[in-house]
Parts: C-alpha cells; sequence; structure tokens
C-alpha cells in the first residue's frame, strides 16, 4: 500500500480494514477522530476511531495505521448501538 498521509488516505485505509472486517454491507461511514501516534513530532501511525452503519446498527471501531504504508496494526470495536 501507499503512505497515509492525508484524511482522505485514512478514510479510504479505514474503507479497506472495515470491508475486510465487517463485510462489503455497511454503510455511512466516518471518521470520528484522528490522532498522530505516538505524537505529533514522532508520528509514525495514526490512532483513527471511524463510525458506519450495519444492520441497523451504528459501530464505533478504533484502527491504528501506519502512515508509512497503510496497514492496520490493531482494530478494536470500541461500541455497538441503536442509532437515534
Amino acid at each position: 500500500m501507499s503512505k497515509v498521509t492525508s484524511e482522505d488516505e485514512i478514510l479510504e485505509a479505514s474503507k479497506s480494514a472495515i470491508e475486510s472486517l465487517y463485510g462489503p454491507e455497511f454503510e455511512d461511514l466516518k471518521l470520528r477522530v484522528v490522532f498522530p501516534f505516538p505524537n505529533e513530532k514522532q508520528r509514525d501511525s495514526w490512532d483513527t476511531q471511524v463510525t458506519f452503519l450495519k444492520d441497523g446498527l451504528q459501530y464505533t471501531v478504533d484502527l491504528m495505521i501506519q502512515e508509512s504504508d497503510g496497514v492496520i496494526t490493531n482494530a478494536r470495536l470500541i461500541d455497538t448501538m441503536k442509532p437515534l
């Protein structure tokens, strides 16, 4: 994969990860927060939270995306809820 530095590239890497984990049938994928990791000066990854809808539920997933190649090194389900 290519280097991931912009918000659009982060969203595309997140979309690929969510498709792999939850299948292609989801909608309304949004970036919730994006933080550089470990810090602003020595960033090597992006700590990202995304939300999406699937089967009437809203999922929030935390992803760690390497900046150099877009590889997802960690994925964690944070929350599942019925949307308002």
